[in-house]
């Protein structure tokens, strides 16, 4: 299964994609992990997104797009995947849609997990990070079991100084001014699954696996549909052939 998973900040994306990576035994992949990875290791597209990266810039997209094709040209992709948070623009949905193309490949499905804007809100002002792992923990509705500390790896929680009202209306304003027309575009393609993201990540989670099989249902019945077409019209054929040969 490959998948893009969309959403706005505070919608929960990190965790779903996660739960969809041990759901589904795929893998979850994210341009952050990806641009700390290739700097890390002093690739050359590593250094060339660390100018930007260490100037909070946005990584150019044919340098993004170059980064997440050599990313999934690895082996350990053949098992399916979750983008997680990519692509963010219609320039980068396009390289994605060449890379699929280039490497035989079906996109399963784009998720779109939607959110009111007073809910993300609530959620931000109140979400605890571990720097450590990436969980992520809300105070009111998904504390972890000891306070302040992570559940996964021990590591003491944080909350990002960023998650205030003022940079919140920001980042959001940016999120949908570049997201929007990506949304429209694959939603105009058939290829967009809505998920009401309100309610609490288990339910969430439920609607969007859900939302998944089914879509998964309906293309193995066209897949068969179409095989068992086809093989009816290869009898026709052979029918008529036989039909011209009897006296």
């Amino acid at each position: 299964m490959r998948i893009v998973l969309l959403g706005p900040p505070g919608s929960g994306k990190g965790t779903q994609a996660r739960l969809l990576k041990d759901h589904y035994g795929i893998l979850q992949i994210s341009t952050g992990d990806i641009f700390r990875r290739a700097i890390a290791e002093r690739t050359p597209l590593g250094v060339e997104a660390e100018k930007y990266v260490s100037t909070g810039a946005l990584v150019p997209d044919d340098l993004t797009i170059e980064l997440v094709r050599n990313r999934l040209q690895q082996k350990d992709t053949a098992r399916g995947f979750v983008l997680d948070g990519f692509p963010r623009t219609i320039p980068q949905a396009k390289g994605i849609d060449e890379i699929f193309e280039e490497f035989g490949w079906e996109l399963d499905a784009v998720v779109y997990i939607d959110v009111p804007d007073d809910v993300l809100l609530e959620r931000l002002v109140h979400r605890q990070t571990c720097p450590s792992c990436g969980m992520m923990y809300h105070r009111d509705s998904r504390p972890p079991v000891d306070e302040g500390t992570c559940d996964e790896c021990r590591t003491p929680l944080e909350v990002r100084e960023d998650d205030n009202e003022e940079t919140f209306k920001k980042r959001l304003a940016v999120y949908f001014s570049l997201t929007s027309p990506l949304v429209d575009h694959y939603r105009h393609e058939s290829r967009l699954l809505d998920i009401d993201g309100s309610g609490g990540v288990e339910e969430v989670f439920e609607n969007i696996s859900a939302a998944l099989d089914d879509r998964h249902r309906s293309s193995r019945k066209r897949t068969h549909d179409k095989s068992k077409d086809a093989g009816s019209g290869r009898q026709d054929k052979g029918e008529l052939h036989n039909s011209r040969r009897d006296p």
